[in-house]
């Protein structure tokens, strides 16, 4: 099992910036990705941020060259770097966390952490 852990959310003006951070703990070995996802109210969740253990990364369109997720391998935490946020980005924010096995891989996923940019 991987327990996630999200925090670095909270209320934010149009324009500013935030860092969310994602802790993981308990099974953290094969671990090969770490990602964010989002739900805004009413909506689906969708993908943000994807990175890989070779540093590989991928994003949505709608947050590539505003977002930038990064990760600490030696504290088993992901991070994402939200600048230049508009009102479309308040969401709760979920970090995931890809586990290989002998069998499959399992998705782990955080609790959640609110985002919210007044404009």
């Amino acid at each position: 099992q991987v327990q996630l852990v999200e925090s670095g959310g909270g209320l934010v003006q149009a324009g500013g910036s935030l860092r969310l951070s994602c802790a993981a703990s308990g099974s953290t070995d094969r671990i090969n990705a770490f990602g964010w996802y989002r739900q805004a109210p009413g909506n689906q969740r969708d993908f943000i941020a994807v990175i890989n253990s070779s540093g590989d990364t991928d994003y949505a369109g709608s947050v590539k060259g505003r977002f930038t997720i990064s990760r600490d391998n030696t504290k088993n935490t992901v991070y994402l770097q939200a600048g230049s946020l508009t009102a479309e980005d308040t969401a709760v924010y979920y970090c995931y966390a890809d586990r290989a096995t002998w069998f499959a891989t399992n998705r782990y996923w955080g609790q959640g952490t609110q985002v919210t940019v007044s404009s």
